[in-house]
């Protein structure tokens, strides 16, 4: 997987207005907590994750996307019209038909002949958009392409802070703590061809992907029947080994890395920033270390920001460049994995 005239020349992003602190969602949870006997503060102490965002009741995810969509196309400064694809990249979406990137499509104005679709893998949506977007310009059938996608947690954590209500067991909090940790926010990634770009900034070298598919049952997120209670009515749940997807994850993680080196022809020691998937504080530590990587190479948001599923890593890595932690010419190593599992690794010389 390698690219010569590929260039991320924006990115854009909108960070949801509630803020949610672990500390909040564990007064919820003070029955259960008091049944099993636990300390306040575990939910912080276990993530790393301080407090996360949520949008108000009522927000579409789509209007997120235009949001974020629109931030990029003004930084720059290029009219939607020249925009030739547009792939939604998120979990979360409107419906099951039509796609979400229809919508965002249409508020934008781009292109009449411009490929519009979503595209679902877990929490690498976006960045496997970003491939399928970069194919399409390294072929040379596009110009231009936006990759989009609006993540919300406050449904989905609604819900479950219910059903663990309901079912105050140490198994069952386990299997539901992980749902805790998201966090809501969109993102747009612009991608170019070398002689639409005017920055030539960001250039996308290539990457590696790895697949462990016999891990699919780790981390489910969907909708189930709701029991006899309710018959016919469904249900949104989610499930997380949260070990067995830390174990098995870091283990991929380490393959793809070596695969990555190789196929992008770096050395470790000359990789300058990391942004990898913000899951939480021991993931981090422990896929960094595993690789031999340092922690200051790295930068997160998680802690603030929680885990906003595709919408993390490019996210962080805007805020990085924000903050001029990404500087130009750093070679900067996208870390992506995402339930299934999969594992998705890019090098940008940014």
């Amino acid at each position: 997987m390698k690219y010569q005239n590929v260039y991320v020349e924006a990115l854009g992003y909108e960070v949801a207005p509630v803020v949610v602190s672990s500390a909040e969602l564990e007064e919820r949870l003070a029955p259960v907590y008091d049944k099993l006997h636990l300390e306040v503060g575990q939910l912080e102490a276990l993530t790393g994750i301080v407090e996360r965002r949520w949008w108000e009741e009522g927000h579409r995810v789509s209007d997120g996307a235009i949001v974020a969509a629109e931030r990029a196309l003004e930084a720059a400064d290029l009219p939607a019209d020249q925009v030739e694809a547009v792939v939604y990249g998120g979990v979360c979406r409107e419906n099951y038909e039509p796609a979400t990137a229809c919508r965002v499509a249409a508020k934008l104005a781009v292109a009449p002949g411009a490929v519009v679709h979503d595209l679902s893998n877990a929490c690498l949506g976006v960045i496997d958009g970003m491939i399928d977007v970069a194919n399409r310009i390294e072929l040379g059938q596009i110009r231009a392409g936006l990759v989009v996608a609006c993540e919300t947690a406050r449904e989905i954590n609604e819900v479950m802070i219910g059903r663990m209500l309901e079912n105050p067991t140490m198994d069952y909090f386990k299997e539901a703590l992980a749902t805790l940790t998201g966090g809501s926010g969109a993102v747009a990634v612009l991608l170019t061809h070398g002689s639409v770009s005017r920055s030539k900034r960001r250039r996308l070298v290539g990457g590696s992907v790895l697949a462990a598919p016999e891990f699919y049952d780790l981390c489910r997120w969907g909708v189930e029947e709701a029991g006899s209670a309710a018959p016919g009515l469904l249900r949104a749940f989610t499930s997380t080994d949260s070990a067995a997807v830390l174990k098995h994850g870091v283990e991929l993680g380490v393959k793809t890395w070596r695969a990555f080196l190789k196929s992008v022809g770096w050395v470790e020691e000359k990789v300058d920033r990391i942004i990898s998937h913000q899951v939480g504080g021991s993931h981090r530590e422990l896929i960094l270390k595993a690789i031999g990587m340092p922690l200051d190479r790295d930068f997160s948001t998680f802690a603030y920001l929680g885990n906003m599923g595709t919408v993390s890593l490019p996210l962080t890595a805007a805020i990085a460049e924000d903050r001029q932690v990404l500087r130009p010419g750093d070679r900067t190593a996208f870390l992506g994995i995402g339930s299934g599992l999969n594992c998705l690794m890019l090098g940008l010389e940014w």
